[in-house]
This record gives structure tokens, sequence and C-alpha cells, in this order.
């Protein structure tokens, strides 16, 4: 029999890399343990996906107006993780204007290569997928007179965005490889769009890097297969807790689980849920 392939997004191997207990939480514990409150962060950046997945994606280009993405926002916004009633107003204010600075320069009329679309590849141990917020194809920077394609990713955390994180964003590398093989074009670019700065943070691969971001991915999969393998004969909870250990750093702050791992909480105690929107976010690669 072929050996199974090992199914997984960037978020699923990066969980695995970072903390293995998340991991266990997260994908393997049925039913799932109950997370923490939502995040202030995750509802603004959520809702800004949403707009401009609509304004590239859904909306007619007739439709692609400032009015049109103010009452989207206004209408699609949520309270989840704020404060109170007037952190999520001043949010749902300063999401709009990020929003709108960013698509002041936009051709209404231009259509992306794909939004929120799904690619994918695989290698002989793994089969790896992932959803990109926007390909863009655009004209080949090789003079030949064909196309090419950039993977586009939307940030709004606080933190500016560098060359050299679009360039190790294990991520990114993945988009690049899947959109190759499902839309079959020339692609190299990776481009990190921070909305709070209007700023693009660009990089590109070359085969070496890509390959090295590939093993990466590999290594990651086998560990994982590995663990989950261990997980399904059936493991005690002092075994799981042994096979699938935290990994107590900074990051544990903003952990979904924290209630649940006392060694991540004597790290770093939880923060609030809107705290993120007053001071720097982690440093998450997803």
């Amino acid at each position: 029999m072929p050996t199974r392939l090992f199914v997984a997004t960037p978020t699923k191997l990066l969980t695995f890399a970072d903390c293995k207990r998340k991991y266990r939480f997260t994908y393997l514990e049925s039913p799932r343990p109950p997370k923490g409150p939502a995040w202030a962060h995750n509802t603004v950046g959520g809702i800004v996906h949403e707009v401009l997945a609509d304004f590239f994606g859904r909306w007619p280009a007739a439709q692609r107006t400032p009015d049109a993405v103010v009452e989207r926002i206004r209408t699609g916004w949520r309270n989840e993780g704020f404060r109170d009633e007037a952190q999520s107003l001043e949010w749902r204010d300063r999401s709009t204007d990020m929003v709108l600075t960013y698509l002041r320069d936009s051709d209404p009329y231009y259509e992306p290569r794909g939004v929120e679309r799904t690619v994918g590849f695989t290698t002989e141990r793994a089969s790896l997928r992932g959803r990109i917020d926007r390909v863009d194809e655009r004209p080949a920077r090789d003079g030949s007179g064909g196309t090419e394609l950039a993977i586009v990713d939307y940030k709004t955390g606080r933190r500016p965005l560098t060359p050299t994180d679009a360039r190790t964003s294990l991520a990114m590398a993945l988009y690049v490889l899947g959109a190759r093989r499902v839309l079959r074009r020339p692609c190299t670019r990776v481009e990190l769009h921070h909305l709070p700065t209007n700023t693009v943070a660009a990089a590109d691969h070359d085969e070496a890097s890509l390959a090295r971001h590939q093993s990466r991915a590999e290594a990651i999969a086998d560990d994982a297969a590995k663990a989950e393998h261990h997980w399904k004969t059936g493991l005690t909870p002092t075994q799981a807790d042994e096979a699938f250990p935290p990994t107590p750093s900074p990051l544990c702050a903003w952990c979904d689980y924290a209630k649940l791992c006392p060694q991540g909480r004597r790290v770093a105690p939880t923060k609030n849920p809107w705290a993120a929107l007053e001071d720097p976010e982690p440093t998450l690669d997803d």
C-alpha cells in the first residue's frame, strides 16, 4: 500500500511547530476544548479581510465605491473582543479609514486571478493546501511578454513588516508552490500588504528558497504525523501531556487555550481580549 499522505495547511504545521499542546487541543481532542474569549484584533482583521474579498472578488465594478465600503463595514461590524462599545466604534472607524486608504488608488475594473483562492500541492510525504487572500496576475518582469503571479496577503497587526517577513514566511512560500501547481503560471513574488501603514513588504523566491521551505514543511509534517499516530493508539491524560508538551513563551499570553495550560500562564499571563489594539500583536506566521 502507498504511504498515506499527511494533509495539512500552513497554520496546522506552524501550530505543531510552535506548541504541541495547542496542536492537540486544536486538531486532536474531540470534543475540542472550549476556547477563551474572542480577540478584538482578530475581529478587526476578519472584517477587513471580508470587505477586501468582497471588493476584489464579489462586487461588480460599478459597486466598488467608497460609499459601498463604508456601508459594508458598518453593516458587517461585530463587537467581539472589544473592551466596550466606545472602543468598538473607534475601531470600526479606524478600520474603515484603513481600507479606504488602501483602496484609494485601486482600479475598480481590476480583476485578480484569484480571491480567497484555495491552492495546494503534494509531495511524497504530504498534501499541503491553503487559502490565499489574493492572487494577482501581472506582466512578467523578464521581458518575455507573458504574465506571472504574485501572492498577496493582507495584514492588519500593529507591527510594521519588512521584506524579511515576506521571505521567511512558510505560508507564503507554500502558497507560491500551490499557485504554481493549480494555476500553472510562473510565480516567485510574495507581498504582505500592511493596511495600518499602507505599505507593501515584498520578496522574490528562487528555487532554492522554495525548496528550503518545502523541506521544512515536510519535516514538520513528518513529526506531526508520528504524533497523531501515537495519539490514535489511545493515551491516558498523563501520557497525552507527555506526548504533547507545551512550549512556554511570550506567545502564551495570546493563546486561545491559556486557561488549560498552567505552564503557559506562568510564563506569560493571559492578555485582555483587546490588548493587541494597544500593544503590539504577537509575531505569528499564518
